[in-house]
């Protein structure tokens, strides 16, 4: 379980294609302080367990081909930056909202629109998992906690095929410290939605 608070931008090291599978090795120094072999931590919003951990702050992850499929952790090469966070702890403030870590689907940047404090991002919105997202409600992108700031039904479809769209306003440490601040318009991001939500719509369904 993780809260979506980045704790640190890592780089990918290397990769490695396996069957069905890859390892990749990243760098994180501080993610790694107090990591070992099974440990849990966040890529990009993905939960990925630790092989093994290197010297010189890096450590190594394999990913099967559901998460490749399902996720954008198939599209990093040595030298991406990506967003990690190690597991929660029970002694720890809960600074976001609980986050799994299990992306429910991925969208695309749309748009950014600067302003002097902030940035507004628009990401395309999955019809899949379009009805779990709410005005003011959170959800996860690339692994950080956001609010729904906006949403809306744009006239002609994404390039995902996505008609849904949501925006989320980015603050100055978000810009600065995680991948969201330089991802271009056209890049794919993981997206997982409130875990609540799902679990309201199977009760109701089941009666």
């Amino acid at each position: 379980m993780f809260t979506g608070i980045v704790e640190e931008l890592g780089e990918i090291v290397a990769t490695e294609e396996l069957a069905d599978a890859a390892r990749l090795t990243i760098r994180g120094k501080l993610v790694t302080s107090d990591a070992g072999h099974g440990d849990s931590i966040a890529v990009n919003g993905v939960c990925l367990t630790v092989v093994d951990v290197l010297d010189g702050g890096s450590f190594t992850v394999d990913v099967m081909a559901e998460t490749l499929n399902r996720s954008s952790i198939g599209a990093l090469v040595p030298g991406s930056r990506v967003n990690l966070e190690r597991a929660a702890a029970l002694d720890s403030r809960l600074g976001g909202h609980l986050v799994q870590g299990h992306v429910d689907g991925t969208g695309t940047v749309l748009a950014r629109t600067p302003s002097e404090n902030w940035e507004v991002v628009r990401i395309s919105l999955p019809d899949a998992i379009a009805r779990y997202v709410v005005q003011k409600g959170s959800i996860t992108v690339d692994g950080v906690s956001l609010t729904v700031s906006g949403l809306g039904i744009a006239d002609d479809p994404a390039t995902d095929g996505s008609r849904d769209w949501f925006e989320v306003s980015l603050i100055p440490t978000t810009l600065a410290l995680t991948v969201l601040g330089t991802a271009p318009v056209g890049t794919t991001v993981n997206l997982e939605v409130d875990v609540i939500a799902k679990y309201v719509e199977r009760l109701a369904q089941r009666g």
